[in-house]
């Protein structure tokens, strides 16, 4: 269970590194011009480099303080933040009618799920 934990939230970080660097670093109207960046187009720059950052954050939140050991009570608190932005990111492709990524954000909220879940329980760090 704990390998499976682990490889969950380095997977899930790969994908909120890989989000979080596209986000700050891309610019808008080439994101707007992607599969699935059609709502980029509809927000402004500094909400879209904010998020970019928290996926950043994330990353760096659900390996980190374990690796560390320092906070690693942090990991499954990060798990559920995102679960809470992989929430929003399904309202979002739903409303555009972008089934395909509503699907793909609903693996990553349960994989999310997976980790809070263990994290907080069965394998916690803390216990």
């Amino acid at each position: 269970m704990n390998l499976a934990l682990w490889i969950g939230a380095a997977l899930l970080a790969a994908v909120a590194l890989t989000g979080g660097v596209t986000k700050t670093f891309v610019p808008r109207e080439k994101l707007a011009a992607a599969p699935g960046g059609g709502w980029t187009a509809q927000v402004s720059v500094g909400f879209l480099k904010s998020l970019g950052v928290l996926e950043l954050l994330a990353a760096v939140g659900l390996v980190l303080p374990a690796v560390v050991d320092i906070a690693p009570a942090l990991v499954p608190v990060t798990a559920v933040c995102w679960i809470l932005l992989m929430a929003g990111a399904m309202i979002t492709h739903g409303r555009l009618g972008e089934a395909k990524f509503v699907v793909l954000n609903s693996v990553y909220l349960v994989l999310a799920v997976f980790i809070a879940w263990g994290r907080f329980g069965p394998e916690s760090f803390t216990g």
